[in-house]
C-alpha cells in the first residue's frame, strides 16, 4: 500500500508498505484523507524529534474496515475521524478527564508498519499518510456519513487543538477579548473557537495580509498585518488599550510569545500552541505576570477526543463550525512534496491528501 514516510534524510512516497491486522482492542481504518499540518513538516526539518523510519501523518479520516476484539463503538464500514490520543482509560489522569495528560499516550510510539524486512513507527499513534493504519479503539471516533472526510480529516488536530484551546483551556466566556497570533490551520480554528464562544473583540495578527480575508470570515472582528507596521503590539493596543483577556500564540516563535505576553490585560492568559524547537527558551518581564496574568501551556487543546469530536461534528451540522472552508487544496498522495511546499510557504491553510483513490 502507499505511504509517506520519512527515514530521516527525506520523506517520500512509497507504495510497499505493509500495516498488521489489529490486535484487541485495536481498529484497522482505511484512510481516505488526511490534512498536512506543520507537525508532520516539524518531523521532518527536526524541530520535533521523533524515531525513524516513521510513517508520517496525523489528522486523518476513513472508514472502519475491520476491529479488534472488544472493540464495539464502532464497525467495519463506519466514518471515523481520528484523534492521536492513545491514552489507556485507567490512569489517574485519564479518570479526572484529562486524556491529554495519560502518560502512556506521551512518547510511546510502536511499529505496526513494515517494508521489506524493516518494521516502521507510527507517528503521533496515528500514521494517518498510509492507505491503511491501525490505531487505538479510543482513537476512532464515529462521525456521521453526510460528513465530507476531506472535512472531516482535519477536526482531529486542527480543530480539536485550535478550538479545544479556546473552550477547555482558555475558557473563554461571553464578551472576552480575544488576540490570535498566526491566522494559519491552528489559528483559524482558534478564531472561530473565539466566535463561537461569543468573545466580543477578536483580533487576528499575522504577516500575511493575505489572510485577513479567511482569519475574518472565521470570527476575527480586526486584522493587524504585522509585516505593514513597526510595532505589533502597538498596533494592537490601538485596537484593544488596555490589552487582550486572552491571547493565542500558534506559529511557535519565542519572539511571538514574548508579544502575546505583553498584550495581555490585567488577569489574562497566554495560552502557548505554537511549537517552537524543543530546547528553544523564551524571556519576558516577570514583573508583568503580578497582575494576575498567566502563560498557560496546551497540549492537544486539553481534548476529551470521543466527546470533542462528536460535538465538533454536531456544530458543523448545525453551520456554527467551519471545516470545508479549512480546506484550501486537495492533493493525490503522489503529490505529497507539492502539498508540502505548499504549507511550508503558507500557500494553504490546509493541504488535504486524498487516499483510495
Amino acid at each position: 500500500m502507499k505511504g509517506v514516510i520519512f527515514d530521516g534524510e527525506q520523506a517520500r512516497v512509497v507504495d510497499d508498505l505493509q500495516v498488521r491486522d489489529p490486535g484487541p482492542g485495536e481498529v484497522l481504518v482505511g484512510i481516505r484523507a488526511a490534512g498536512l499540518c506543520h507537525s508532520d513538516l516539524s518531523v521532518i526539518d527536526g524541530t520535533i524529534p521523533f524515531p525513524v523510519p516513521v510513517v508520517l501523518g496525523h489528522e486523518g479520516a476513513g472508514v472502519v474496515e475491520a476491529v479488534g476484539a472488544g472493540v464495539s463503538h464502532v464497525a467495519p464500514g463506519d466514518h471515523v475521524a481520528l484523534s492521536t490520543l492513545a491514552n489507556c482509560g485507567a490512569c489517574a489522569e485519564c479518570d479526572r478527564g484529562r486524556p491529554t495528560m495519560c502518560r502512556k499516550a506521551i512518547g510511546m510510539p510502536a511499529k505496526p508498519f513494515r517494508r521489506g524486512g524493516t518494521e516502521l513507527f507510527n507517528f503521533a499513534s496515528n500514521s494517518a499518510f498510509a492507505e491503511r493504519t491501525v490505531v487505538k479503539a479510543v482513537q476512532a471516533v464515529k462521525i456521521p456519513k453526510e460528513i465530507p472526510l476531506t472535512s472531516a480529516a482535519l477536526i482531529g488536530c486542527g480543530v480539536l487543538t485550535g478550538v479545544g484551546a479556546v473552550l477547555n483551556r482558555a475558557r473563554v466566556d461571553r464578551g472576552d477579548s480575544v488576540v490570535v497570533i498566526g491566522a494559519g490551520g491552528i489559528g483559524l480554528n482558534v478564531l472561530q473557537g473565539a466566535r463561537i464562544a461569543g468573545a466580543s473583540v477578536i483580533v487576528a495578527v499575522d504577516a500575511n495580509p493575505a489572510k485577513e480575508a479567511a482569519a475574518r470570515q472565521f470570527g476575527a472582528t480586526h486584522f493587524v498585518d504585522a509585516s505593514a507596521v513597526p510595532d505589533t503590539v502597538r498596533a494592537v493596543k490601538e485596537i484593544l488599550p488596555t490589552g487582550a483577556d486572552h491571547t493565542f500564540e500558534c506559529v511557535g516563535s519565542t519572539r511571538l510569545i514574548r508579544q502575546a505576553i505583553d498584550l495581555l490585560d490585567r488577569h489574562g492568559q497566554a495560552v502557548l500552541l505554537g511549537v517552537p524547537p524543543a530546547t528553544a527558551e523564551a524571556s519576558f518581564l516577570v514583573s508583568s505576570l503580578y497582575l494576575d496574568k498567566s502563560v498557560l501551556g496546551c497540549r492537544y487543546g486539553s481534548s476529551r477526543p470521543q466527546r470533542d469530536i462528536a460535538l465538533y461534528a454536531r456544530l458543523y451540522r448545525e453551520g456554527r463550525l467551519l471545516l470545508d472552508e479549512l480546506v484550501t487544496a486537495t492533493y493525490g498522495v503522489a503529490d505529497f512534496a507539492k502539498a508540502a511546499d505548499d504549507a511550508h510557504h503558507g500557500r494553504v491553510a490546509r493541504a488535504v491528501l486524498r487516499f483510495g483513490e
